[in-house]
């Protein structure tokens, strides 16, 4: 069983920084991309940051050069660090990984759990 586990999220005042980290754990070959999206209250799932293996980042307009996504393939995990945090950042942010579990499986697709990031104005 292939799961990702997040952790991070919280509440800050705005300008102040958070960190959130997703690990994916059980039988992973290996891992193509990572991803952070975030829904922000009435609005639909958006998609914040992606990495890809030997690729650059990529960011919505809104978050470049304020949050950096990161990952570390010996762990299998990715981080989003978010710095200048707005009141528009206040969302649930969930975490999203293509993966294969062998080499002769596709492609599946994992979502965390969600984390919930608030930020006060």
């Amino acid at each position: 069983q292939v799961q990702l586990v997040e952790s991070g999220g919280g509440l800050v005042q705005a300008g102040g920084s958070l960190r959130l980290s997703c690990v994916l754990r059980g039988r992973i070959f290996s891992i193509s991309a990572m991803r952070w999206y975030r829904q922000r209250p009435g609005k639909q799932r958006e998609l914040v940051a992606e990495i890809r293996s030997g690729g650059q980042p990529t960011y919505v307009d809104s978050t470049e050069g304020r949050f950096t996504i990161s990952r570390d393939n010996a762990k299998n995990a990715v981080y989003l660090q978010m710095n200048s945090l707005k009141p528009e950042d206040t969302a649930v942010y969930y975490c999203n990984v293509d993966f294969r579990p062998t080499p002769r499986d596709n492609n599946f697709v994992r979502w965390g759990q969600g984390t919930r990031v608030t930020v006060s104005s």
